[in-house]
């Protein structure tokens, strides 16, 4: 089965929550239409689409921080995917670990 016809790219995107492989650390949240899952799977380099440029890009693309694709899952609705991954340094686009280091 293919499993671009089981995601459901609500107006084009599905988020994409990314966490550490070995960790299991939560480190951000993107945005995947197919043609950035498409690649992600091709080239084992986590990309996104981007809301704001409205393009493609690859994480880290920029700051050398990629992150390696380990695995994906799809959840149950069929409209998230949890993407595991090994990242090649910081994440956040602010020099942290991980997006989510503000405590509320």
């Amino acid at each position: 089965m293919n499993i671009f016809m089981e995601i459901d790219f609500y107006k084009g995107l599905v988020p994409a929550v990314i966490q550490d492989e070995s960790t299991s650390e939560i480190l951000m949240v993107g945005y995947m239409n197919r043609e950035s899952l498409e690649k992600t799977l091709e080239t084992g380099l986590v990309t996104f689409y981007s809301r704001k440029r409205k393009k493609l890009w690859v994480k880290g693309e920029t700051s050398g921080n990629f992150i390696k694709l380990k695995d994906i899952y799809l959840d149950c609705d069929k409209d998230c995917i949890l993407i595991k991954g090994n990242p090649m340094g910081p994440v956040c686009h602010t020099g942290e670990r991980t997006c989510f280091f503000t405590k509320i």
